[in-house]
């Protein structure tokens, strides 16, 4: 009986842990929104601020929903990936404190330029030598920066599959489960009895917590090196230097746009596995927030000739605002059907053409599965309805 108990204690130490990595993060964006909104960035503080909302409903939901976000031992793998990523950025910024200091003295010695630079170094230099934020940036960069919205179809793939390839998700967990069958006895020692993992193979259940278990630790991965990046300086986030993207004066003492699609698709998803909204719904939405704002993005950036000046004074052009609608409808209509796009394009539209002074990659994916969720409660039609 004590061996059960034992265990017992095991998967509640690590809900706690999770629980209090949502709520840590919830206190480090409340600090880095006021930081922002004292530094006049209203726009990145009050974007700050709500990602930091939305952890406290993560934190709320993981401690209080039966079960919360993971079955055991899936928390488990969430708080060693956590700590993994403490401490590869605690290296990472280690190296670059020491490099800093190394240039310092070589600056002091005149031996400048005397060998030839690393890529490390060079990254350095850009980071602190010049302002790394920027009011406009290249169309290229803008390229890379707005690929990072097309892990959409990534997420599509890891819960539906694509053609003859099964979900992502599933076979991540048929893989698991070979491998632990053959180190049964440390898994045993290390998660307790193998009886008691919580899925078979291909089980759908697998698909849906993977699928969360992917997202949060994605947004582990970012939203760390972010952190590191407001309070410490932007050289050394490691997301920074792997990405090589410019930073905007938008994300200067706030969360970069990352962070905020990330935080966005979590909640809608939080939303579907607590059977509130439909994933028809939640993949038309999530999809329209990436895809739809990267076209508007992009076609404006490239082809944009008639410009349009918002509220908050930012410019953008009407080839963006078609396309970025025009994108919005075909994927909602191919989701949910063509009565339902409706419904995802407006909300698009209101949140990245009317804005205010919140970061639309945070409110689009929240607010289209919700909005569309409730045109369906509304009308009563069947998703896809044509």
């Amino acid at each position: 009986m004590d061996y059960y108990y034992y265990w017992d204690f095991v998967e509640s130490l690590y809900d706690t842990t999770f629980t209090l990595f949502f709520f840590v993060l919830m206190c480090l964006m409340y600090y880095i929104g006021v930081k922002g909104y004292r530094a006049k960035n209203s726009y990145g503080g009050i974007s700050s601020i709500l990602c930091g909302v939305c952890y406290l409903i993560f934190g709320y939901y993981n401690s209080v929903v039966g079960g919360g976000f993971f079955s055991y031992p899936f928390n488990g793998f969430m708080v060693w990936w956590i700590f993994m990523i403490l401490v590869f950025n605690l290296i990472f910024t280690t190296i670059i404190r020491g490099d800093i200091k190394r240039m310092r003295g070589e600056t002091d010695n005149g031996k400048v330029g005397s060998r030839k630079e690393s890529i490390l170094r060079r990254y350095i230099k850009k980071m602190t030598q010049e302002n790394p934020y920027k009011d406009d940036i290249p169309f290229k960069m803008e390229l890379i920066r707005k690929s990072f919205h097309l892990s959409g179809f990534l997420l599509l793939i890891a819960f539906f599959g694509f053609l003859a390839l099964p979900p992502l998700t599933s076979l991540v967990n048929d893989g698991i489960i070979t491998m632990i069958q053959q180190f049964e006895p440390s898994y045993n020692f290390i998660w307790g009895d193998l009886s008691n993992y919580p899925f078979v193979f291909g089980d759908p259940q697998a698909v849906v917590e993977i699928t969360m278990f992917a997202l949060i630790g994605a947004l582990a991965f970012v939203i760390v090196s972010d952190i590191i990046r407001i309070v410490w300086g932007p050289e050394y986030s490691i997301f920074n230097f792997l990405t090589k993207s410019m930073l905007r004066n938008k994300e200067k003492n706030a969360a970069g746009p990352q962070i905020y699609i990330i935080t966005g698709i979590i909640f809608s998803y939080m939303l579907y596995m607590a059977d509130i909204i439909d994933i028809f719904v939640f993949f038309a939405g999530i999809l329209i927030a990436c895809l739809s704002d990267a076209s508007a993005a992009i076609i404006g950036k490239r082809y944009g000739k008639h410009k349009i000046t918002l509220r908050n004074e930012e410019v953008k052009s009407v080839e963006g605002f078609v396309a970025g609608v025009l994108v919005a409808y075909v994927i909602g209509f191919v989701f949910v059907g063509p009565v339902y796009a409706l419904m995802g394009a407006l909300i698009f539209f209101l949140t990245d053409y009317l804005p205010a002074v919140t970061a639309d990659n945070i409110l689009n994916p929240i607010f289209i599965p919700i909005g569309i969720q409730f045109l369906v409660f509304l009308l009563g039609l069947p998703i896809g309805w044509f």
